[in-house]
């Protein structure tokens, strides 16, 4: 019951390799539909998406209300489909969301830039300036998009557990390489570990999402960590009422966990809009 993130470069076969070692395993494929449809679900609009989904947000954007919103929803929507393990993610930080999640296994898909700009040559029948434009323009949002959200440099290879370069590789050699790594590197008693902290992950996610966004209390920068006993709250409010109407909401919906609070109070906070 593993769970794969893949993360690749435009033009290095990370869908084809994704949906071939889904096969191969068994294991569900979490592609861009069905987190864009999770996501949807939950009020992001197809604007939000194309503004977010990938990209390096602009000055403004980065400090909308709407990045927070994207990027919680988002974090909420993996966690809900790694619940049941047997899956693979490709794409959206998987791999940054789920850091140091037992039972998880990171790959990198890479290619060099001469094969990666001959694919999209052959496969748009685009012209050689138009395919390394797009390769260019790809690699900057996706280098823009990990550094907003998640303040890494996605092309660090200490990142992944595997990195597989797929000048020569095809998608079947790419995926029984990455099927072979996971199986001796991931055994039984991680990934049940690893599924417990995806639960804890996801309840105090949801929390957060709660009270922020379905509530709207005023606390801003809010954020949860949790244990299998215990879920603390991090933020920033204007007043203990605040507060308390924060830790009254999360008991509700954690009532088997203890809530501790980790927000500050800071008189007169204004947030950007």
């Amino acid at each position: 019951m593993a769970i794969i993130t893949i993360s690749r470069q435009i033009a290095s076969l990370g869908d084809e390799v994704a949906a071939e070692l889904s096969r191969l395993l068994g294991y569900t494929f979490i592609n861009r539909d069905m987190l864009e449809e999770d996501l949807v679900k939950h009020g992001i609009t197809k604007d939000k998406l194309r503004k977010y989904d990938e990209k390096k947000p602009g000055f403004w954007a980065s400090l909308a209300r709407d990045r927070d919103e994207y990027f919680d929803y988002l974090r909420e929507a993996v966690y809900e489909r790694a619940t049941g393990g047997n899956c693979i993610f490709i794409g959206r930080g998987g791999f940054a969301i789920l850091k140091d999640v037992p039972g998880c296994f990171a790959v990198r898909m890479v290619a060099s830039m001469p094969i990666r700009v001959s694919r999209l040559m052959n496969e748009f029948s685009w012209p050689e300036k138009k395919a390394n434009a797009v390769v260019q323009e790809s690699d900057s949002n996706r280098r823009g998009f990990h550094k907003a959200f998640f303040n890494i440099d996605h092309d660090d290879p200490a990142s992944y557990n595997v990195i597989v370069n797929t000048d020569t590789a095809t998608p079947a050699v790419a995926a029984k390489i990455i099927a072979e790594a996971c199986g001796l590197m991931i055994d039984a008693s991680q990934e049940a570990i690893g599924l417990q902290r995806i639960g804890e992950l996801l309840l105090a996610q949801r929390i957060v999402n709660h009270i922020v966004f379905n509530l709207k209390i005023p606390v801003h920068f809010l954020e949860a960590t949790a244990t299998s006993t215990e879920i603390t709250l991090h933020g920033v409010a204007d007043s203990s009422a605040v507060i308390e109407r924060v830790l009254e909401t999360a008991r509700s919906m954690a009532p088997e966990k203890k809530i501790l609070s980790g927000i500050s109070i800071v008189q007169d906070y204004k947030a950007y809009p």
